[in-house]
C-alpha cells in the first residue's frame, strides 16, 4: 500500500508540474505569475519530476514548434513520422537536448520570455542530481516494497517526466475522437481525463491553445482548470483573458 501511494504521488504530481508550470505557463503563458511564485513553482518541478526533470526553456521550445509544425515532419514529437512511440521519444529527446544546452538558437518565432533559473536548471539536467534522486527511489522500495514484482514500478519513476510526454502525444495524436478540425491529427482521448490531468484533450488544445480549460464539450472535464481557477482567487496566478 504504501509503495502504490508513494507511485501515486509521484505520478501525479509530477504530471501537474509539467502541464501546470511546463506546458500552461512556461509554453503558452495562460497566466501570470509574480517572481516569488514562478520561482516556488521552478523549484517544485525540479522536486517532483526529480531524476527526469525538464528544462522549462527547452520544453517550451520544443512545444511552441509542436503547434507550428503539428503532424508535420518538422514537428519534434508526431506518432505520424516515428515508427513507434521509442523512436519518437528519441527524436524528441535529440532535439530537447541541443535546446537544453543551447547547441542551436530556436527560429525567430519560437524565441520568447521562457523562465529559466540557472541554479536550478544545472542542478536538475546534471546527472549528480538524477542518479541521487534515482538511489533516493531505490532505496524507498528497498524498506518498504513487500513484492518482488513491485520493483518493476521503477524505472516508470526514472523516467516519468518523458514518459508523460510520449503518452500525451502518442495517444493523443492516434486515438480518440475529435471535436474539430484542426488540420492535424490531433484527438481527444477521454471525456474524463483524469489519468493526465487534462492533457489529453489534444484536440481542443490545439483548437485554442493559449484557454487553460482543455475541456470544451459538456461531458468533458480537465482537472487541473479548477485548480488554476482556485489559485487564481487566492491571488497565486493570474489567468489569462482568452
Amino acid at each position: 500500500m504504501i509503495i502504490l501511494v508513494f507511485f501515486l504521488c509521484h505520478w501525479f504530481l509530477s504530471l501537474f508540474f509539467q502541464t501546470f508550470f511546463l506546458h500552461r505557463y512556461a509554453s503558452h503563458k495562460m497566466f501570470k505569475l509574480n517572481p516569488f511564485w514562478e520561482k516556488t513553482f521552478y523549484l517544485m518541478t525540479y522536486v517532483f519530476q526529480g531524476s527526469s526533470f525538464l528544462n522549462p526553456r527547452a520544453y517550451a521550445i520544443l512545444h511552441r514548434m509542436h503547434h507550428t509544425y503539428s503532424d508535420t515532419e518538422k514537428d519534434p514529437h508526431s506518432p505520424h513520422f516515428a515508427k513507434d512511440v521509442i523512436g519518437m521519444m528519441v527524436k524528441t529527446k535529440n532535439i530537447y537536448i541541443d535546446y537544453q544546452k543551447h547547441r542551436v538558437e530556436p527560429e525567430p518565432a519560437f524565441r520568447g520570455d521562457y523562465p529559466t533559473w540557472n541554479f536550478v536548471d544545472r542542478m536538475g539536467d546534471s546527472w549528480i542530481s538524477r542518479i541521487a534522486f534515482g538511489c533516493f527511489y531505490i532505496a524507498f522500495y528497498v524498506v518498504f516494497a513487500t513484492h518482488w514484482w513491485l520493483f518493476l514500478l521503477l524505472p516508470i519513476h526514472f523516467l516519468m517526466g518523458p514518459l508523460h510526454g510520449a503518452i500525451v502525444n502518442w495517444c493523443g495524436h492516434k486515438y480518440g475522437y475529435s471535436n474539430f478540425d484542426n488540420d492535424d491529427h490531433s484527438k481527444n482521448m477521454l471525456p474524463l481525463d483524469f489519468l493526465m490531468l487534462g492533457e489529453l484533450f489534444q484536440n481542443n488544445h490545439h483548437k485554442k491553445p493559449n484557454d487553460a480549460n482543455f475541456a470544451k464539450r459538456w461531458f468533458e472535464v480537465d482537472p487541473t482548470y479548477p485548480l488554476m481557477k482556485l489559485m487564481h482567487h487566492l491571488h497565486i496566478i493570474r489567468l489569462r483573458k482568452i
